[in-house]
């Protein structure tokens, strides 16, 4: 039997709800919703001492957590290194799912054991786990066209309606990728 993880990043708060930045939590409640009864995932619950919410299921002999850690984005390494510990879950069996402003709206890529590119919460989990040996779904969420929008206030911006439809559609794609 192994311990999958399936970390989804964001910022916690009603504020946050579908913004760019908010495209792992989406991620994670997609994948909580499309295998609840296949998996059999428990309702999420707050876990104060690893920081974050957690649901777990079962496929097979194998344990899967899915996990939205509440530290906000830049201090997503404290809640998933904690859960590693915790759970002892093996490197291979992590997977981090968060926007990628490098990657068009509508696209994902899934990596291993590559570079954060900038990305403060991938680089937060690399820092405290000590390595980036770990898969990361990288959900993209650029669409800004030629508008000079910063970056950081991009990402903190709602998606619009189109927007939502697309982005629903590519992480629903993502997710099945990974079973």
């Amino acid at each position: 039997m192994k311990t999958i993880f399936i970390a989804g990043l964001g910022n916690p708060g009603k504020e946050y709800e579908k913004t760019r930045h908010n495209a792992g939590f989406m991620f994670a409640n997609h994948f909580f919703e499309k295998f609840r009864d296949d998996f059999g995932f428990s309702e999420w619950k707050f876990n104060k001492k690893l920081k974050s919410e957690i649901s777990i299921g079962k496929i097979e002999k194998n344990k899967i957590i899915l996990l939205k850690p509440q530290t906000f984005m830049n201090l997503s390494g404290e809640a998933v290194s904690a859960a590693k510990k915790y759970y002892k879950v093996k490197l291979e069996n992590i997977f981090v799912a968060h926007d990628d402003i490098d990657l068009l709206l509508g696209k994902y890529k899934v990596s291993i054991n590559s570079s954060s590119a900038g990305h403060n919460g991938a680089q937060n989990i690399i820092d405290l786990l000590g390595t980036k040996n770990f898969t990361r779904i990288r959900i993209g969420v650029e669409n800004r066209g030629d508008k000079k929008i910063p970056t950081e206030k991009y990402v903190l911006g709602k998606f619009t309606a189109a927007e939502t439809k697309l982005i629903s559609k590519t992480i629903s794609t993502a997710a099945l990728s990974l079973f």
